[in-house]
């Protein structure tokens, strides 16, 4: 495939760079200089051509023998392609297109790829996470030393809560890397977050499913975030990902070979316990002012329900009985009574459910809720409540394990931490 240099003239100003493939014929698509793509309407446009550029249509291939670290590509910005000789951005099924640009990469760890899915991680379902579990655990079966999964950042703290509950003391890393900025951009994140990931799979003591990222919005160094305890705090920013109610597992800096530990983890060596099944019908709902009875009724379609309460895990049930205030206890109880598991979360950022202290709380444990002591994520609670939902049927038994620690998602102790 060739590109067009071109100069574009419009209204005094001039463009250079190199038009890239579009999809109607009234916009011109440029690629300029400093990376950035522009789109200008051609009404008014002139072009003056400069010559055109052969595009490298396919990677180089990465040799697919197997190395010391397994690199699974599930899609997302840091996915895309970047073909230097026109800094042109192009989507990719293949990992190799992006890692043979990391040249740093071969010095750290022998490494293979494979692509599971290309797609933009708010597409996911949870079939896709049993799919990304039984290729780890096929991986892990052939001696790699560790796993890092390419992802979409949007919802990877709800793949890798639920994979920490699918790979259970699981041998080695597996750690999920993304990118907040695509890799044609001048201040991608993508470079950083995926060598200390690669650094963190091959060296690292800590064997967990857990989330590298950047840590602060410098290229200085990487958070090694447990898996059930993560969360994306920022729509842009490069230092998105925070662990919550947690402090990060470690703190990673390939360039200066080091991986220092925060808190106290899983060691290389376990014996892996693997579960992939899955129930995707469970919904997550945010309460919130007016929420209505109907709609909370029309969650009986679900296998399971997860509410993010407000504060310390509430919804409105009018605890008082006033005048002309809705209340959605008697909705709750008939879902929990029918069987469908209610699970509470708290939709504040830190601090865990406590559902002893005010009336209302009292009356949500009395209708069945379940989650009283918790410091879990809604979305950790999610991805748990469809993991459980997929092995156990029987409501008691599901609500003893849900209240169960077993990926960290529940700790003893919680609150607001700092570090360094």
């Amino acid at each position: 495939m060739k590109l067009k240099r071109v100069k574009l003239h419009k209204k005094g100003i001039t463009y250079e760079g190199f038009i890239l493939p579009q999809s109607n014929d009234k916009t011109i698509v440029l690629k300029l200089e400093n990376g950035y793509n522009i789109g200008l309407s051609k009404e008014g446009t002139s072009i003056e051509e400069l010559g055109e550029v052969e595009v490298l249509q396919q990677a180089a291939e990465v040799s697919q023998k197997i190395g010391d670290i397994a690199i699974l590509s599930m899609g997302g910005t840091v996915c895309s392609r970047v073909e230097y000789k026109t800094g042109a951005v192009f989507p990719s099924t293949n990992p190799a297109d992006l890692l043979r640009n990391l040249p740093e990469l071969e010095k750290i760890t022998s490494f293979h790829t494979k692509s599971l899915f290309a797609m933009l991680s708010e597409d996911m379902s949870p079939q896709h996470w049993a799919i990304a579990a039984e290729a780890v655990k096929s991986e892990i079966e052939q001696g790699v030393k560790g796993v890092v999964i390419l992802h979409g950042t949007d919802t990877m703290h709800y793949s890798s809560a639920a994979l920490s509950y699918m790979l259970q003391d699981t041998p080695v890393p597996v750690v999920f890397v993304g990118a907040q900025r695509s890799p044609d951009r001048p201040s991608t994140d993508a470079r950083l977050n995926i060598l200390n990931a690669a650094y963190l799979a091959k060296e690292g003591p800590i064997a967990e499913v857990g989330v590298c990222m950047h840590a602060t919005t410098n290229d200085t160094y990487c958070y090694y975030h447990r898996g059930t305890k993560v969360r994306k705090m920022h729509t842009s920013a490069r230092a998105a990902f925070r662990s919550i109610n947690s402090l990060p597992l470690a703190k990673a800096d390939f360039s200066k070979e080091e991986i220092k530990p925060l808190r106290s983890y899983h060691e290389r060596g376990g014996q892996l316990k693997f579960n992939n099944a899955i129930n995707g019908n469970v919904a997550l709902i945010y309460s919130h002012p007016g929420l209505k009875p109907k709609l909370v009724d029309s969650l009986a379609e679900y296998d399971g329900v997860v509410f993010a309460g407000t504060g310390l895990g509430h919804v409105a049930t009018n605890a008082f009985n006033a005048p002309n205030v809705l209340s959605v206890l008697p909705e709750i109880k008939a879902l929990s009574d029918s069987g469908i598991p209610v699970v509470m979360a708290s939709q504040c950022i830190y601090g865990r459910v406590n559902l002893n202290i005010y009336t209302a709380g009292r009356l949500l444990q009395d209708a069945g809720v379940i989650g009283s002591g918790a410091d879990w994520t809604p979305e950790a609670a999610y991805a748990k409540l469809c993991w459980v939902l997929g092995h156990e049927k029987d409501p008691k038994k599901v609500a003893a394990e849900m209240m169960m620690p077993i990926a960290g998602e529940i700790s003893s102790k919680s609150g607001i931490e700092e570090v360094d």
